[in-house]
């Protein structure tokens, strides 16, 4: 299976983790010369918040999220790192369920790999299900690599 697009999937507690998302993306995309789709992923509560915090324009009929995922720092921040190693990449917003969502970017997108994050978690934890990273393991159509941080969650 040749790889030719890679969907890192980001969302806003990604912030703390996006040097270890990089480096993870960095290790499969570089050699295989694929491209990478930033995808950052609201729900509408959130991406509401995001809207009011970057002063977007609300009068405007309809705001892209693909604009509103560009201007978020998690993405700038990941598109420098793209930038420096000359890794082609394209950013993509969506409003929903992170974890459907996510699936729904794999698929229209044509991912050939997830990358997402999260949280290393108890013996507690692991036994609620529900998490966007579990459903995006469980439904999305290609391989997908989790990239833990070190935090410990419930």
């Amino acid at each position: 299976m040749k790889l030719e697009t890679v969907l890192l999937a980001v969302g806003p507690s990604d912030a703390d983790r996006s040097g270890k998302l990089a480096e993870a993306v960095l290790e499969v995309a570089t050699p295989a010369d694929a491209t990478v789709v930033l995808a950052h992923v609201f729900t509408s509560d959130e991406y509401n918040d995001v809207l009011d915090r970057l002063e977007f324009d609300r009068t405007v009929d309809e705001i892209d999220p693909d604009a509103v995922a560009a201007r978020h720092s998690t993405i700038h921040e990941l598109r420098d790192v793209f930038d420096e190693h000359d890794v082609e990449y394209e950013i993509r917003g969506a409003v929903g369920d992170h974890g459907s969502s996510i699936v729904d970017l794999a698929s229209s997108s044509g991912a050939d790999r997830v990358v997402v994050g999260g949280r290393r978690r108890s013996p507690t934890g692991k036994a609620v299900f529900g998490s966007t990273a579990q459903e995006v393991l469980l439904s999305a159509p290609c391989p997908v690599t989790f990239v833990r941080s070190d935090e410990h969650a419930d």
